[in-house]
């Protein structure tokens, strides 16, 4: 197997020097093989979305190492790791331009990474991939593609920007609780949308979510981590068979913490 993501010893602090310093990433350590789909959970504070937005480049981490692909990107810029790593926000407003239209917001996705001149402009052979990319979500977004982004509902929009963020096959897709602010039957179906793109694709792929059964029916890895570092890793087998209160037990047993509210871990 091949290791896509390395994480070594990083710390990440915030609001150092003051009173409300709180370091929340404590030497964490993580390796993210090819081809897997980790879902990540963990209570307000454990780091969950600090993670994140340490290996996107969102701010850099104080000390240790950030490696994609076998490349150090600890001190890479955001736009320099953004042409190898698709991110989906927990936000739909977040990853599209809402005055642009369906097609414009495509437009600018296939062209990530790449030299882009002044124009919007999209030609017809990206057209007509952007329609057969778009049936495959089964929303009837095809037949819309003049319309602007801002009219999508959250689901619909959700679902582009998963596209959107896949369109150029990412090195590693971010999910970051993508589906909190839908409601349940719509969250419902933007993960199932996600897994299927995912494992059509094949893409390595890393998603936060709030919701324990999601964590252990999505994915062929789950992670908990817990005061900043890792306090459970599932995998295989042994996460297919998980049930909640075995993740619970798990939890206490490797945290020496104990839950008896999924919301206390959860957040």
């Amino acid at each position: 197997m091949t290791a896509i993501l390395q994480i070594k010893n990083i710390h990440k602090s915030f609001e150092m020097g003051t009173i409300n310093e709180n370091h929340v990433l404590k030497g964490l350590n993580l390796t993210i093989e090819e081809g897997e789909f980790v879902t990540i959970i963990g209570g307000n504070g454990a780091g969950k979305s600090t993670l994140l937005n340490s290996i996107a480049g969102s701010f850099f981490v104080e000390s240790g190492h950030i490696f994609l692909d076998g490349e150090d990107v600890t001190h890479q810029k955001t736009a320099e790791r953004a042409k190898n790593i698709g991110r989906v926000f927990q936000d739909p407003k977040m990853g599209t331009a809402t005055r642009l239209s369906i097609e414009e917001n495509l437009a600018v996705a296939y062209n990530r990474g790449k030299k882009r001149g002044l124009s919007l402009g999209v030609k017809e052979k990206q057209r007509i991939e952007f329609c057969e990319r778009l049936k495959q979500l089964d929303l009837g977004l095809e037949t819309r593609l003049k319309m602007e982004v801002g009219l999508l509902s959250g689901g619909q929009r959700q679902a582009l920007t998963l596209l959107m963020a896949t369109l150029q096959t990412p090195k590693l897709l971010l999910l970051d609780e993508h589906t909190a602010a839908l409601d349940p039957k719509t969250s419902k179906m933007v993960l199932e949308l996600t897994d299927k793109v995912v494992k059509e694709e094949q893409l390595t792929t890393m998603m936060i979510t709030h919701n324990m059964e999601n964590a252990i029916e999505y994915g062929n890895r789950l992670i908990m981590l817990y005061n900043g570092q890792v306090a459970v890793d599932v995998s295989g087998k042994k996460k297919q068979n998980m049930t909640v209160p075995d993740l619970l037990e798990l939890f206490h047993k490797n945290s020496g913490d104990r839950v008896s509210d999924d919301a206390l871990i959860l957040g």
